[in-house]
């Protein structure tokens, strides 16, 4: 199954270190009946960009939570066995389409790629961050702001350019 793990650059810098992906278990994005169900397609390519959608908002979620982090989104799509995945059909649509737990830890290695925004994308990434609780409380503006970060489209990045992108290539 196809999962898409939202990170920070520092969480891209540790499993490029460690080789691996969270101790487990972690939160990943995958298409879901949940997802399915909230999304309403068929169309496999168009669920599994709206998983890395959600990946992308857990990082600002995660980013919100990390100030010292640069402004960018990581999300890294990677292939785990089935059964290394469980959903948790109790939550509502509302809470989290597509969320899924992973057990144990993934190695780097079998990640698909990764997504990272642009640098271009900073400044409104930054705006998001900081106005998610006001968002999350329904403050309109504050969701604009989030909405600006979602405009900017995830650049696809090969694995084997993982080191460049958390500054320890050649």
């Amino acid at each position: 199954m196809r999962v898409y793990v939202p990170l920070t650059l520092p969480g891209l810098a540790e499993a490029y270190r460690t080789g691996e992906l969270g101790a487990g278990p972690f939160v990943a994005y995958a298409v879901t009946p949940g997802l399915r169900e909230w999304y309403v397609s068929d169309d496999t390519e168009e669920l599994e960009y709206a998983a890395l959608g959600r990946a992308a908002l857990a990082s600002l979620r995660l980013l919100a939570a990390e100030p010292e982090a640069p402004r960018r989104r990581v999300v890294i799509a990677v292939d785990v066995a089935d059964r290394a995945v469980s959903a948790d059909p109790g939550r509502g649509l509302d809470r989290a389409p597509g969320e899924v737990r992973v057990t144990g830890p993934v190695p780097l290695a079998k990640a698909a790629s990764v997504h990272v925004d642009a640098a271009d994308a900073q400044a409104d990434v930054t705006a998001a961050a900081d106005a998610l609780p006001a968002a999350d409380g329904g403050d309109d503006d504050a969701q604009s702001l989030v909405d600006g970060a979602e405009g900017h489209e995830l650049l696809w990045f090969a694995t084997q350019e993982i080191a460049n992108l958390v500054g320890r290539g050649d």
